[in-house]
């Protein structure tokens, strides 16, 4: 289901997107501090700029949560986001997703200076 889900997401099909939701169900993004409803959240989502796609990395469960590494980016592959989310799931519809996104990027200078670290792929 949450594969699915994710292909609706990234596919900003908005009808496909509800089907996965508990009516009373909210999405929260913590790094900017944004609670959403389902129809706030599935705006957000689907009135986003741009086409997306990505890639699912990982998906580990943890009781009646499923948690998901999720790579996402524009067709024109002209930036990259990693996100985080924890999606809270019963009776198979999702009841609550918290998420965290974050920028793909290079590391700052300052670590840069320090030449420490390498890169993971």
């Amino acid at each position: 289901m949450v594969k699915q889900f994710w292909k609706a997401v990234l596919e900003q099909d908005k009808d496909s997107i509800r089907q996965y939701f508990r009516d009373d169900a909210y999405v929260n993004w913590h790094c900017t501090n944004e609670h959403f409803t389902v129809d706030e959240f599935i705006r957000a989502n689907c009135e986003y700029p741009g086409k997306w796609d990505g890639e699912i990395e990982r998906i580990e469960n943890a009781g009646d949560t499923t948690i998901t590494v999720v790579r996402v980016y524009p067709k024109d592959n002209s930036m990259s986001f990693h996100v985080v989310s924890f999606i809270r799931i019963e009776e198979a519809k999702i009841i609550s997703v918290d998420e965290y996104w974050a920028d793909d990027g290079i590391p700052p200078q300052w670590r840069r200076e320090l030449n420490i670290g390498s890169s993971i792929k």
